[in-house]
């Protein structure tokens, strides 16, 4: 911090505000509304991704590598709304828009580790799918569940680091101008335009960390299917390739609904309306973690029929100690 400080000038006082005042939307009215429908995604998603997580823990079929990323994903998907819209409701329903400049650093951390997260994930879970298409003869060897938990882990490390290198460089932002962040939370774009010094290092940041976190995964992911694509045109027919991406439908349906917005808001980035962003970016944050487990619920045979075994037990327990209750 000391370097910055230095290559920033000496007689530079640096001023902390003691807040920040998150602002919302611009000029609409009644969108108490579209609060109170972000708090029924979040209950929905958070009774999604826990039912399954329990079913992937209870199973001990469901013990895989593919399983183990998603496991990971609804974890991910609980955290992130719930780091996010619990906040988000008490700022814009209850008027707490003012928030201590501590908590909206961490308020930020754990909204961009999450995202970043998300899209990391689905890069684990597009090279699962590679593997198992590419490899299938090989892929219980090369793809085994210590093998994912590394890379899962290693992902985990690298979007922690990552987020705390963009939130040190806010530290040494000084704001003698506006303390008021045009947007629905702790926007790192936001907060560091308000800085009245040097705020370039900001500047590369919010640079790089899109081409890391969204370009590059969506890249791997496009050229991963590219090559399976590709793979099976050589080696197999019509009916097998159409099997074989249909093992893949659960996957591509959640980059489509992530990586949609996403692309919307930074293609436009300066010609988009503030609160258009805001409609993008928090609908990138709550829908995928609500559509998630209902996407891999309803398309994928493995845990449709964990769920029915799971619950043909519960209903067999329930009524051999209504029996024994009996007698």
């Amino acid at each position: 911090m000391e370097l910055f400080n230095s290559a920033l000038g000496k007689n530079i006082t640096f001023v902390r505000p003691a807040y920040f005042i998150i602002r919302g939307f611009i000029g609409l009215s009644n969108m108490k509304y579209y609060y109170v429908f972000l708090f029924f995604v979040y209950i929905v998603s958070v009774l999604g991704n826990t039912a399954v997580m329990a079913v992937i823990y209870l199973d001990n079929n469901l013990k895989t590598p593919k399983y183990v990323a998603v496991f990971n994903l609804a974890f991910v998907d609980l955290l992130g709304s719930t780091a996010l819209v619990p906040k988000v409701l008490d700022i814009f329903l209850f008027n707490h828009n003012v928030i201590p400049y501590n908590d909206c650093l961490t308020f930020l951390f754990f909204c961009y580790t999450c995202l970043s997260m998300q899209s990391f994930n689905l890069v684990v879970l597009s090279y699962d799918r590679l593997m198992a298409i590419i490899f299938p003869l090989h892929y219980r060897l090369k793809v085994t569940c210590r093998l994912m938990l590394s890379l899962i882990a290693s992902f985990w490390i690298f979007a922690v680091i990552a987020v705390l290198i963009a939130v040190s460089l806010l530290t040494r932002l000084s704001f003698c101008n506006s303390v008021v962040i045009n947007s629905y939370f702790c926007d790192h774009g936001q907060i560091y335009r308000l800085a009245c010094n040097d705020n370039f290092p900001n500047d590369v940041v919010s640079l790089v960390y899109p081409v890391l976190i969204f370009w590059l995964p969506l890249v791997f992911i496009l050229l991963s299917y590219i090559y399976i694509g590709y793979t099976l045109a050589k080696v197999a027919t019509l009916q097998q390739s159409i099997k074989a991406f249909k093992t893949c439908l659960a996957h591509l349906s959640l980059v489509v609904i992530y990586f949609t917005p996403l692309l919307i808001t930074f293609t436009l980035m300066e010609k988009i309306h503030p609160n258009n962003r805001i409609i993008n970016l928090s609908l990138t944050s709550v829908f995928p973690p609500m559509l998630n487990p209902i996407i891999y619920v309803l398309q994928t045979q493995e845990i449709k029929a964990s769920i029915k075994k799971i619950l043909k037990f519960g209903l067999k327990s329930k009524i051999s100690t209504k029996q024994s209750a009996t007698k």
